[in-house]
Protein backbone atom coordinates (compact mmCIF):
# COMPACT_ATOMS: atom_id res chain seq x y z
CA UNK A 1 0.00 0.00 0.00
CA UNK A 2 1.38 3.37 -1.00
CA UNK A 3 2.26 6.06 1.53
CA UNK A 4 -0.27 8.43 -0.04
CA UNK A 5 -3.08 5.88 0.33
CA UNK A 6 -2.20 5.26 3.98
CA UNK A 7 -2.33 9.01 4.53
CA UNK A 8 -5.79 9.23 2.97
CA UNK A 9 -7.13 6.41 5.16
CA UNK A 10 -5.59 8.01 8.25
CA UNK A 11 -7.08 11.42 7.48
CA UNK A 12 -10.47 9.85 6.67
CA UNK A 13 -10.39 8.04 10.00
CA UNK A 14 -9.66 11.26 11.80
CA UNK A 15 -12.67 12.85 10.09
CA UNK A 16 -15.04 9.93 10.72
CA UNK A 17 -14.09 9.33 14.37
CA UNK A 18 -15.56 12.59 15.73
CA UNK A 19 -18.76 11.93 13.78
CA UNK A 20 -19.08 8.50 15.39
CA UNK A 21 -18.30 9.86 18.84
CA UNK A 22 -20.84 12.65 18.39
CA UNK A 23 -23.48 10.16 17.21
CA UNK A 24 -22.86 7.98 20.25
CA UNK A 25 -23.20 10.98 22.55
CA UNK A 26 -26.53 11.86 20.97
CA UNK A 27 -27.73 8.26 21.33
CA UNK A 28 -26.66 8.19 24.99
CA UNK A 29 -28.38 11.49 25.67
CA UNK A 30 -31.57 10.21 24.04
CA UNK A 31 -31.44 7.00 26.08
CA UNK A 32 -30.97 8.96 29.32
CA UNK A 33 -33.97 11.12 28.52
CA UNK A 34 -36.13 8.07 27.80
CA UNK A 35 -35.03 6.27 30.99
CA UNK A 36 -35.88 9.34 33.01
CA UNK A 37 -39.25 9.78 31.31
CA UNK A 38 -40.17 6.13 31.97
CA UNK A 39 -39.15 6.21 35.63
CA UNK A 40 -40.77 9.57 36.32
CA UNK A 41 -44.11 8.42 34.96
CA UNK A 42 -44.08 4.95 36.52
CA UNK A 43 -43.15 6.38 39.93
CA UNK A 44 -45.51 9.36 39.77
CA UNK A 45 -48.26 9.89 42.34
CA UNK A 46 -50.83 9.32 39.59
CA UNK A 47 -50.05 5.57 39.72
CA UNK A 48 -50.40 5.41 43.52
CA UNK A 49 -47.55 2.96 44.01
CA UNK A 50 -48.56 0.37 41.36
CA UNK A 51 -49.96 -2.10 43.91
CA UNK A 52 -50.92 -5.40 42.25
CA UNK A 53 -54.56 -5.50 41.20
CA UNK A 54 -55.17 -1.75 41.47
CA UNK A 55 -55.89 1.08 39.06
CA UNK A 56 -52.26 2.13 39.44
CA UNK A 57 -51.08 -1.24 38.21
CA UNK A 58 -53.47 -0.95 35.24
CA UNK A 59 -52.13 2.50 34.30
CA UNK A 60 -48.55 1.24 34.51
CA UNK A 61 -49.43 -1.74 32.33
CA UNK A 62 -51.04 0.50 29.71
CA UNK A 63 -47.93 2.68 29.62
CA UNK A 64 -45.64 -0.34 29.18
CA UNK A 65 -47.87 -1.74 26.44
CA UNK A 66 -47.72 1.57 24.52
CA UNK A 67 -43.93 1.66 24.82
CA UNK A 68 -43.65 -1.79 23.21
CA UNK A 69 -46.07 -0.72 20.49
CA UNK A 70 -44.00 2.41 19.80
CA UNK A 71 -40.93 0.19 19.39
CA UNK A 72 -42.94 -2.14 17.08
CA UNK A 73 -42.23 -5.15 19.28
CA UNK A 74 -45.16 -7.58 19.01
CA UNK A 75 -47.04 -9.13 21.92
CA UNK A 76 -46.28 -12.63 23.13
CA UNK A 77 -48.74 -15.36 22.07
CA UNK A 78 -51.21 -12.82 20.75
CA UNK A 79 -51.43 -10.51 23.77
CA UNK A 80 -49.23 -8.23 25.84
CA UNK A 81 -51.41 -9.08 28.85
CA UNK A 82 -51.02 -12.35 30.72
CA UNK A 83 -53.33 -12.24 33.75
CA UNK A 84 -52.96 -14.42 36.82
CA UNK A 85 -54.85 -15.00 40.04
CA UNK A 86 -53.58 -15.95 43.46
CA UNK A 87 -54.79 -16.52 47.00
CA UNK A 88 -53.77 -13.70 49.26
CA UNK A 89 -54.94 -13.43 52.83
CA UNK A 90 -58.12 -14.51 54.57
CA UNK A 91 -61.53 -13.07 55.36
CA UNK A 92 -64.40 -13.92 57.71
CA UNK A 93 -67.50 -15.02 55.82
CA UNK A 94 -70.82 -13.41 56.71
CA UNK A 95 -72.31 -16.76 57.75
CA UNK A 96 -69.82 -17.16 60.61
CA UNK A 97 -71.62 -17.38 63.97
CA UNK A 98 -70.27 -16.82 67.48
CA UNK A 99 -72.93 -17.21 70.18
CA UNK A 100 -72.16 -16.94 73.90
CA UNK A 101 -75.00 -17.61 76.39
CA UNK A 102 -77.52 -17.05 73.58
CA UNK A 103 -76.00 -13.64 72.72
CA UNK A 104 -74.80 -13.29 69.12
CA UNK A 105 -71.36 -11.69 68.89
CA UNK A 106 -70.96 -9.16 66.08
CA UNK A 107 -67.80 -10.29 64.29
CA UNK A 108 -67.17 -6.76 63.00
CA UNK A 109 -67.32 -5.11 66.44
CA UNK A 110 -67.40 -7.41 69.46
CA UNK A 111 -65.10 -10.27 68.47
CA UNK A 112 -63.86 -12.41 65.63
CA UNK A 113 -62.58 -15.87 64.75
CA UNK A 114 -58.85 -16.26 65.22
CA UNK A 115 -57.25 -16.26 61.75
CA UNK A 116 -55.70 -19.66 62.56
CA UNK A 117 -59.08 -21.14 63.55
CA UNK A 118 -60.39 -24.32 61.95
CA UNK A 119 -63.51 -24.01 59.82
CA UNK A 120 -65.73 -26.11 62.08
CA UNK A 121 -68.78 -26.00 64.30
CA UNK A 122 -68.64 -26.45 68.06
CA UNK A 123 -71.29 -26.42 70.76
CA UNK A 124 -70.41 -26.80 74.42
CA UNK A 125 -71.33 -25.95 77.98
CA UNK A 126 -68.30 -24.77 79.94
CA UNK A 127 -67.92 -24.68 83.71
CA UNK A 128 -65.90 -21.67 84.97
CA UNK A 129 -62.18 -22.34 85.40
CA UNK A 130 -62.56 -25.95 84.25
CA UNK A 131 -60.61 -27.16 81.24
CA UNK A 132 -61.38 -30.77 80.41
CA UNK A 133 -61.21 -33.01 77.41
CA UNK A 134 -64.25 -33.12 75.19
CA UNK A 135 -65.40 -29.57 75.85
CA UNK A 136 -64.56 -26.04 74.79
CA UNK A 137 -62.05 -24.06 76.83
CA UNK A 138 -62.27 -20.41 77.88
CA UNK A 139 -58.84 -18.78 78.17
CA UNK A 140 -58.04 -15.17 79.22
CA UNK A 141 -56.28 -13.28 76.43
CA UNK A 142 -54.24 -11.29 78.98
CA UNK A 143 -52.70 -12.36 82.28
CA UNK A 144 -53.24 -8.95 83.92
CA UNK A 145 -53.92 -5.27 83.21
CA UNK A 146 -50.25 -4.55 82.49
CA UNK A 147 -50.13 -7.17 79.75
CA UNK A 148 -53.47 -5.97 78.36
CA UNK A 149 -52.13 -2.42 77.98
CA UNK A 150 -48.70 -3.41 76.66
CA UNK A 151 -48.56 -2.25 73.00
CA UNK A 152 -45.77 -4.75 72.28
CA UNK A 153 -47.63 -7.81 73.53
CA UNK A 154 -47.86 -10.29 70.63
CA UNK A 155 -51.43 -11.39 71.25
CA UNK A 156 -51.72 -13.53 68.12
CA UNK A 157 -48.60 -15.58 68.84
CA UNK A 158 -49.62 -16.07 72.47
CA UNK A 159 -53.16 -17.09 71.46
CA UNK A 160 -51.91 -19.46 68.77
CA UNK A 161 -49.62 -21.30 71.17
CA UNK A 162 -52.33 -21.58 73.83
CA UNK A 163 -54.94 -22.73 71.32
CA UNK A 164 -52.61 -25.31 69.80
CA UNK A 165 -51.81 -26.69 73.25
CA UNK A 166 -55.51 -26.77 74.09
CA UNK A 167 -56.23 -28.81 70.96
CA UNK A 168 -53.47 -31.27 71.87
CA UNK A 169 -55.04 -31.66 75.31
CA UNK A 170 -58.50 -32.50 74.02
CA UNK A 171 -60.29 -29.16 73.81
CA UNK A 172 -63.02 -29.03 71.17
CA UNK A 173 -62.84 -25.23 70.81
CA UNK A 174 -61.20 -22.21 72.45
CA UNK A 175 -62.78 -18.89 73.40
CA UNK A 176 -60.30 -16.14 74.28
CA UNK A 177 -61.71 -13.19 76.20
CA UNK A 178 -60.55 -9.75 77.32
CA UNK A 179 -61.43 -9.25 80.97
CA UNK A 180 -59.37 -6.08 81.36
CA UNK A 181 -60.43 -3.72 78.58
CA UNK A 182 -57.14 -3.61 76.65
CA UNK A 183 -56.07 -0.27 75.19
CA UNK A 184 -54.71 -2.15 72.16
CA UNK A 185 -57.73 -3.89 70.68
CA UNK A 186 -56.71 -6.81 68.44
CA UNK A 187 -58.38 -7.33 65.08
CA UNK A 188 -58.63 -10.14 62.54
CA UNK A 189 -55.25 -10.49 60.82
CA UNK A 190 -56.04 -11.42 57.24
CA UNK A 191 -52.32 -11.90 56.51
CA UNK A 192 -51.59 -14.18 59.45
CA UNK A 193 -48.40 -16.23 59.36
CA UNK A 194 -49.89 -18.85 61.69
CA UNK A 195 -51.20 -22.03 60.10
CA UNK A 196 -54.67 -23.42 60.95
CA UNK A 197 -55.13 -25.56 64.03
CA UNK A 198 -57.61 -28.44 64.27
CA UNK A 199 -60.33 -26.76 66.37
CA UNK A 200 -62.34 -23.50 66.22
CA UNK A 201 -60.82 -20.57 68.10
CA UNK A 202 -62.40 -17.15 68.63
CA UNK A 203 -61.76 -13.88 70.46
CA UNK A 204 -64.32 -11.94 72.52
CA UNK A 205 -63.67 -8.27 73.31
CA UNK A 206 -64.20 -6.66 76.71
CA UNK A 207 -67.68 -5.28 75.95
CA UNK A 208 -68.91 -8.68 74.75
CA UNK A 209 -67.24 -10.35 77.73
CA UNK A 210 -69.10 -8.12 80.16
CA UNK A 211 -72.38 -8.62 78.33
CA UNK A 212 -72.26 -12.32 77.59
CA UNK A 213 -69.91 -13.88 80.12
CA UNK A 214 -69.08 -11.87 83.23
CA UNK A 215 -72.71 -11.46 84.38
CA UNK A 216 -74.43 -14.45 82.85
CA UNK A 217 -71.62 -16.95 83.02
CA UNK A 218 -71.07 -17.32 86.75
CA UNK A 219 -72.64 -20.76 86.84
CA UNK A 220 -71.48 -21.79 83.42
CA UNK A 221 -71.07 -20.67 79.81
CA UNK A 222 -72.86 -22.04 76.80
CA UNK A 223 -71.22 -21.49 73.43
CA UNK A 224 -72.04 -22.17 69.80
CA UNK A 225 -69.44 -21.58 67.09
CA UNK A 226 -69.80 -21.94 63.33
CA UNK A 227 -66.58 -20.65 61.78
CA UNK A 228 -66.18 -20.00 58.07
CA UNK A 229 -62.91 -18.33 57.05
CA UNK A 230 -62.07 -18.25 53.34
CA UNK A 231 -59.06 -17.27 51.30
CA UNK A 232 -59.21 -13.99 49.43
CA UNK A 233 -58.35 -14.04 45.76
CA UNK A 234 -56.49 -11.28 43.96
CA UNK A 235 -55.40 -10.86 40.38
CA UNK A 236 -52.64 -9.13 38.49
CA UNK A 237 -51.26 -8.75 34.98
CA UNK A 238 -47.90 -9.74 33.60
CA UNK A 239 -46.98 -8.07 30.31
CA UNK A 240 -44.92 -9.79 27.64
CA UNK A 241 -43.49 -8.71 24.29
CA UNK A 242 -41.70 -11.03 21.87
CA UNK A 243 -39.16 -10.90 19.10
CA UNK A 244 -39.69 -14.15 17.21
CA UNK A 245 -36.61 -15.12 15.24
CA UNK A 246 -38.01 -18.62 14.63
CA UNK A 247 -35.31 -20.23 16.73
CA UNK A 248 -35.73 -23.24 19.01
CA UNK A 249 -34.47 -21.35 22.08
CA UNK A 250 -35.68 -18.14 23.70
CA UNK A 251 -33.89 -15.70 25.97
CA UNK A 252 -36.04 -14.10 28.68
CA UNK A 253 -35.32 -10.63 30.04
CA UNK A 254 -37.52 -9.54 32.92
CA UNK A 255 -38.29 -6.94 35.56
CA UNK A 256 -41.23 -6.47 37.91
CA UNK A 257 -43.27 -3.27 37.62
CA UNK A 258 -45.51 -3.58 40.69
CA UNK A 259 -44.80 -1.89 44.02
CA UNK A 260 -46.38 -1.33 47.44
CA UNK A 261 -49.22 1.12 46.82
CA UNK A 262 -49.83 2.84 50.17
CA UNK A 263 -48.25 -0.03 52.11
CA UNK A 264 -51.59 -1.78 52.66
CA UNK A 265 -50.02 -5.24 52.44
CA UNK A 266 -47.81 -4.71 55.50
CA UNK A 267 -44.63 -4.71 53.40
CA UNK A 268 -43.61 -1.09 53.98
CA UNK A 269 -40.54 -0.31 56.09
CA UNK A 270 -41.87 3.17 56.87
CA UNK A 271 -42.98 3.71 60.45
CA UNK A 272 -46.78 3.87 60.78
CA UNK A 273 -47.16 3.43 57.02
CA UNK A 274 -50.80 2.36 57.13
CA UNK A 275 -51.85 5.24 59.37
CA UNK A 276 -49.93 7.86 57.35
CA UNK A 277 -51.29 6.43 54.06
CA UNK A 278 -48.44 7.77 51.91
CA UNK A 279 -47.78 6.66 48.35
CA UNK A 280 -44.79 4.35 47.92
CA UNK A 281 -43.72 5.38 44.43
CA UNK A 282 -40.98 2.77 43.98
CA UNK A 283 -38.72 4.66 41.59
CA UNK A 284 -35.79 2.32 42.16
CA UNK A 285 -38.00 -0.63 43.14
CA UNK A 286 -38.72 -1.27 40.37
CA UNK A 287 -39.49 1.49 37.91
CA UNK A 288 -35.73 1.48 37.34
CA UNK A 289 -35.70 -2.17 36.25
CA UNK A 290 -38.80 -1.63 34.11
CA UNK A 291 -37.13 1.25 32.27
CA UNK A 292 -33.99 -0.85 31.83
CA UNK A 293 -36.03 -3.72 30.37
CA UNK A 294 -37.67 -1.39 27.85
CA UNK A 295 -34.24 -0.12 26.80
CA UNK A 296 -33.00 -3.68 26.39
CA UNK A 297 -36.00 -4.46 24.19
CA UNK A 298 -35.14 -1.45 22.01
CA UNK A 299 -31.46 -2.40 21.89
CA UNK A 300 -32.10 -6.01 20.83
CA UNK A 301 -34.64 -4.89 18.22
CA UNK A 302 -32.40 -2.15 16.80
CA UNK A 303 -29.27 -4.31 16.73
CA UNK A 304 -31.21 -7.15 15.18
CA UNK A 305 -29.85 -9.87 17.44
CA UNK A 306 -31.16 -12.94 15.68
CA UNK A 307 -29.67 -16.16 17.07
CA UNK A 308 -32.28 -16.54 19.82
CA UNK A 309 -35.88 -15.47 20.20
CA UNK A 310 -36.23 -12.70 22.79
CA UNK A 311 -39.04 -12.50 25.33
CA UNK A 312 -39.46 -9.38 27.49
CA UNK A 313 -41.62 -9.91 30.59
CA UNK A 314 -42.84 -7.22 32.99
CA UNK A 315 -43.98 -9.07 36.10
CA UNK A 316 -46.56 -8.02 38.66
CA UNK A 317 -47.10 -9.55 42.11
CA UNK A 318 -43.37 -9.64 42.86
CA UNK A 319 -43.67 -7.60 46.05
CA UNK A 320 -46.27 -10.03 47.40
CA UNK A 321 -44.17 -13.13 46.84
CA UNK A 322 -43.11 -13.59 43.18
CA UNK A 323 -46.70 -14.44 42.26
CA UNK A 324 -46.46 -13.08 38.71
CA UNK A 325 -43.25 -14.83 37.67
CA UNK A 326 -44.34 -18.10 39.29
CA UNK A 327 -47.62 -17.95 37.39
CA UNK A 328 -45.94 -17.05 34.09
CA UNK A 329 -43.43 -19.90 34.25
CA UNK A 330 -46.24 -22.31 35.11
CA UNK A 331 -48.65 -20.98 32.46
CA UNK A 332 -46.04 -21.26 29.71
CA UNK A 333 -44.59 -24.57 30.92
CA UNK A 334 -41.08 -23.16 30.67
CA UNK A 335 -37.97 -25.27 31.20
CA UNK A 336 -34.45 -25.47 29.77
CA UNK A 337 -35.74 -27.12 26.58
CA UNK A 338 -37.33 -23.81 25.57
CA UNK A 339 -35.45 -21.13 27.51
CA UNK A 340 -31.72 -20.61 27.09
CA UNK A 341 -31.31 -18.26 30.05
CA UNK A 342 -33.08 -15.51 31.97
CA UNK A 343 -31.83 -12.04 32.98
CA UNK A 344 -33.61 -10.17 35.78
CA UNK A 345 -33.17 -6.47 36.55
CA UNK A 346 -34.53 -5.39 39.94
CA UNK A 347 -33.46 -2.07 41.52
CA UNK A 348 -30.76 -0.92 39.11
CA UNK A 349 -31.22 2.82 39.65
CA UNK A 350 -29.03 3.64 42.64
CA UNK A 351 -25.48 2.92 41.49
CA UNK A 352 -23.08 4.49 43.99
CA UNK A 353 -20.86 6.98 42.14
CA UNK A 354 -18.02 6.41 44.59
CA UNK A 355 -17.88 2.61 44.70
CA UNK A 356 -19.72 1.58 41.50
CA UNK A 357 -20.73 -1.55 43.43
CA UNK A 358 -23.07 -3.80 41.43
CA UNK A 359 -24.42 -7.12 42.66
CA UNK A 360 -24.45 -9.82 40.00
CA UNK A 361 -26.56 -12.73 41.18
CA UNK A 362 -27.03 -16.21 39.78
CA UNK A 363 -23.41 -16.49 38.66
CA UNK A 364 -23.22 -20.05 39.95
CA UNK A 365 -26.16 -21.23 37.81
CA UNK A 366 -23.91 -21.74 34.77
CA UNK A 367 -20.16 -21.93 34.05
CA UNK A 368 -20.84 -19.63 31.09
CA UNK A 369 -21.40 -16.70 33.45
CA UNK A 370 -17.67 -16.39 34.03
CA UNK A 371 -17.59 -14.63 30.66
CA UNK A 372 -20.44 -12.35 31.76
CA UNK A 373 -18.44 -11.34 34.83
CA UNK A 374 -15.47 -10.45 32.64
CA UNK A 375 -17.62 -8.16 30.50
CA UNK A 376 -18.07 -5.79 33.44
CA UNK A 377 -14.59 -4.49 32.71
CA UNK A 378 -13.56 -1.61 34.95
CA UNK A 379 -17.04 -0.06 35.05
CA UNK A 380 -18.14 -1.82 38.24
CA UNK A 381 -16.91 -3.32 41.45
CA UNK A 382 -18.87 -6.55 41.19
CA UNK A 383 -20.37 -8.22 44.23
CA UNK A 384 -20.76 -11.82 43.10
CA UNK A 385 -23.71 -13.86 44.38
CA UNK A 386 -23.64 -17.44 43.11
CA UNK A 387 -27.12 -18.44 44.31
CA UNK A 388 -29.84 -18.96 41.74
CA UNK A 389 -32.59 -18.26 44.26
CA UNK A 390 -33.25 -14.94 45.94
CA UNK A 391 -35.98 -12.41 46.67
CA UNK A 392 -36.78 -11.57 43.05
CA UNK A 393 -38.30 -13.03 39.90
CA UNK A 394 -35.25 -14.86 38.55
CA UNK A 395 -35.90 -17.43 41.31
CA UNK A 396 -38.99 -18.69 39.49
CA UNK A 397 -36.90 -19.44 36.39
CA UNK A 398 -33.99 -20.94 38.30
CA UNK A 399 -36.41 -23.34 39.99
CA UNK A 400 -37.53 -24.43 36.51
CA UNK A 401 -33.96 -25.48 35.63
CA UNK A 402 -33.02 -22.32 33.73
CA UNK A 403 -29.68 -20.45 34.17
CA UNK A 404 -30.22 -16.91 35.49
CA UNK A 405 -28.42 -13.62 36.01
CA UNK A 406 -29.64 -10.94 38.41
CA UNK A 407 -28.55 -7.28 38.23
CA UNK A 408 -28.98 -5.17 41.39
CA UNK A 409 -27.35 -1.89 42.50
CA UNK A 410 -28.11 -2.48 46.19
CA UNK A 411 -30.36 -1.56 49.09
CA UNK A 412 -30.60 1.98 50.46
CA UNK A 413 -32.37 3.95 53.18
CA UNK A 414 -35.39 4.62 50.93
CA UNK A 415 -36.07 0.93 50.22
CA UNK A 416 -39.80 0.16 50.69
CA UNK A 417 -40.47 3.67 51.91
CA UNK A 418 -42.40 6.61 50.42
CA UNK A 419 -39.07 8.37 49.79
CA UNK A 420 -38.02 6.05 46.92
CA UNK A 421 -38.57 8.81 44.35
CA UNK A 422 -37.43 9.53 40.79
CA UNK A 423 -35.31 12.50 41.86
CA UNK A 424 -32.93 10.12 43.67
CA UNK A 425 -32.22 7.88 40.67
CA UNK A 426 -28.68 7.86 39.31
CA UNK A 427 -29.62 7.97 35.63
CA UNK A 428 -26.07 7.83 34.18
CA UNK A 429 -25.37 4.95 36.56
CA UNK A 430 -28.44 3.06 35.34
CA UNK A 431 -27.32 3.65 31.77
CA UNK A 432 -24.00 2.00 32.65
CA UNK A 433 -25.86 -1.06 33.96
CA UNK A 434 -27.97 -1.26 30.79
CA UNK A 435 -24.86 -1.11 28.62
CA UNK A 436 -23.33 -3.92 30.68
CA UNK A 437 -26.43 -6.08 30.19
CA UNK A 438 -26.27 -5.24 26.47
CA UNK A 439 -22.68 -6.50 26.27
CA UNK A 440 -23.67 -9.78 27.91
CA UNK A 441 -26.67 -10.36 25.64
CA UNK A 442 -24.72 -9.39 22.51
CA UNK A 443 -21.89 -11.80 23.27
CA UNK A 444 -24.29 -14.63 24.04
CA UNK A 445 -26.12 -14.02 20.76
CA UNK A 446 -23.03 -13.56 18.61
CA UNK A 447 -21.41 -16.77 19.87
CA UNK A 448 -24.74 -18.60 20.12
CA UNK A 449 -23.91 -19.61 23.68
CA UNK A 450 -26.44 -21.84 25.39
CA UNK A 451 -25.35 -21.82 29.05
CA UNK A 452 -25.54 -25.15 30.85
CA UNK A 453 -27.50 -25.22 34.12
CA UNK A 454 -26.04 -25.81 37.56
CA UNK A 455 -27.77 -26.14 40.91
CA UNK A 456 -26.45 -23.69 43.49
CA UNK A 457 -26.56 -23.40 47.24
CA UNK A 458 -29.85 -22.09 48.51
CA UNK A 459 -29.86 -18.44 49.51
CA UNK A 460 -29.99 -17.88 53.28
CA UNK A 461 -33.49 -16.87 54.33
CA UNK A 462 -33.97 -15.13 57.66
CA UNK A 463 -31.92 -15.74 60.79
CA UNK A 464 -33.02 -19.28 61.60
CA UNK A 465 -30.24 -21.83 62.06
CA UNK A 466 -30.86 -25.57 62.28
CA UNK A 467 -28.74 -28.64 62.84
CA UNK A 468 -30.22 -30.21 59.71
CA UNK A 469 -31.56 -29.13 56.34
CA UNK A 470 -33.78 -30.99 53.90
CA UNK A 471 -32.29 -28.99 51.04
CA UNK A 472 -35.50 -27.66 49.51
CA UNK A 473 -36.60 -24.25 48.31
CA UNK A 474 -40.16 -23.93 49.70
CA UNK A 475 -42.95 -22.24 47.78
CA UNK A 476 -43.77 -19.45 50.23
CA UNK A 477 -46.98 -18.65 48.38
CA UNK A 478 -48.48 -22.12 48.92
CA UNK A 479 -51.00 -22.28 51.75
CA UNK A 480 -53.15 -25.36 51.15
CA UNK A 481 -51.59 -27.57 53.84
CA UNK A 482 -48.06 -28.94 53.97
CA UNK A 483 -45.01 -27.37 52.34
CA UNK A 484 -44.74 -27.29 48.56
CA UNK A 485 -41.28 -27.80 47.06
CA UNK A 486 -40.20 -25.19 44.53
CA UNK A 487 -36.72 -26.65 44.04
CA UNK A 488 -34.20 -29.09 45.51
CA UNK A 489 -30.49 -28.69 46.19
CA UNK A 490 -27.84 -31.17 45.06
CA UNK A 491 -26.25 -33.47 47.66
CA UNK A 492 -28.93 -32.82 50.27
CA UNK A 493 -31.39 -35.20 51.99
CA UNK A 494 -34.41 -34.22 49.89
CA UNK A 495 -32.90 -34.95 46.50
CA UNK A 496 -31.30 -38.19 47.75
CA UNK A 497 -34.69 -39.29 49.06
CA UNK A 498 -36.25 -38.67 45.63
CA UNK A 499 -38.18 -35.50 46.46
CA UNK A 500 -38.88 -33.35 43.39
CA UNK A 501 -40.07 -29.83 42.64
CA UNK A 502 -43.87 -29.77 42.89
CA UNK A 503 -44.05 -32.34 45.70
CA UNK A 504 -45.98 -31.37 48.85
CA UNK A 505 -44.35 -32.48 52.11
CA UNK A 506 -47.02 -33.34 54.68
CA UNK A 507 -45.07 -35.26 57.32
CA UNK A 508 -41.50 -35.89 58.48
CA UNK A 509 -41.22 -38.89 60.78
CA UNK A 510 -44.00 -38.65 63.36
CA UNK A 511 -44.40 -34.91 62.86
CA UNK A 512 -47.28 -33.56 60.77
CA UNK A 513 -46.58 -30.50 58.60
CA UNK A 514 -49.45 -28.04 58.17
CA UNK A 515 -47.37 -25.19 56.72
CA UNK A 516 -44.11 -23.29 56.95
CA UNK A 517 -44.40 -22.73 60.69
CA UNK A 518 -44.63 -26.39 61.67
CA UNK A 519 -41.98 -27.21 59.03
CA UNK A 520 -39.50 -24.85 60.70
CA UNK A 521 -40.35 -26.24 64.13
CA UNK A 522 -39.74 -29.80 62.91
CA UNK A 523 -36.33 -28.89 61.49
CA UNK A 524 -35.37 -27.74 64.98
CA UNK A 525 -36.22 -31.19 66.39
CA UNK A 526 -34.23 -33.28 63.91
CA UNK A 527 -30.55 -34.20 64.28
CA UNK A 528 -27.75 -34.96 61.76
CA UNK A 529 -27.60 -38.62 60.82
CA UNK A 530 -31.18 -39.27 61.94
CA UNK A 531 -32.98 -41.74 59.68
CA UNK A 532 -36.73 -41.37 59.28
CA UNK A 533 -39.45 -41.14 56.63
CA UNK A 534 -40.92 -38.24 54.74
CA UNK A 535 -44.51 -38.27 53.49
CA UNK A 536 -45.24 -36.37 50.29
CA UNK A 537 -48.12 -35.77 47.90
CA UNK A 538 -47.10 -36.07 44.24
CA UNK A 539 -49.70 -35.48 41.56
CA UNK A 540 -52.46 -36.27 44.03
CA UNK A 541 -50.92 -39.51 45.31
CA UNK A 542 -49.37 -39.98 48.76
CA UNK A 543 -45.86 -41.44 48.90
CA UNK A 544 -43.61 -42.33 51.85
CA UNK A 545 -39.86 -42.05 51.23
CA UNK A 546 -36.93 -42.98 53.50
CA UNK A 547 -34.68 -40.03 54.32
CA UNK A 548 -31.47 -39.43 56.27
CA UNK A 549 -30.77 -35.99 57.74
CA UNK A 550 -27.59 -34.02 57.38
CA UNK A 551 -26.50 -30.42 56.96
Amino acid sequence: MSTSRVSIIFVTSLLVLPVLVNAQRKADKKMLAQIQADIEYLSSDALEGRRTGTEGERKAAEYIEKRYQQMHIPPYNGSYYHPFKFNYGKEVNADTRITINDININTDVDGFPMPFSANKKAASDILPDVMEQGSAWMIPMYADQTEADNPHFDWEKAAFEKARDAAKNGATAVVFFDAYGSKNQPSFNKHTQFEPIDIPAVYIGNAAYKKAIAQKGKSGVSIYLDINITKTERSGNNLAAFIDNHKSLTVVLGAHYDHLGFGEDHNSLHANAEKLHEIHNGADDNASGTAALLEMAKYISDKKLRNFNYLFVNFSGEELGLYGSKAFVKQQGFDSNQISYMINMDMVGRLNDSTHALTLGGVGTSPSWAEAVALAGNDFKLVIDSAGSGPSDHTSFYNAGIPVLFFFTGLHKDYHKPTDDAALINYPGEQMVIKYVSRVVTKMDKERIRPSYRVTKQATMGKARFKVSLGIMPDYTYDAGGVKVDGVTDNKPAIRAGIKAGDIITKVGEYKINGMQSYMEILGKLTPGQKTEVTIIRQGKEMVLPIEMNK
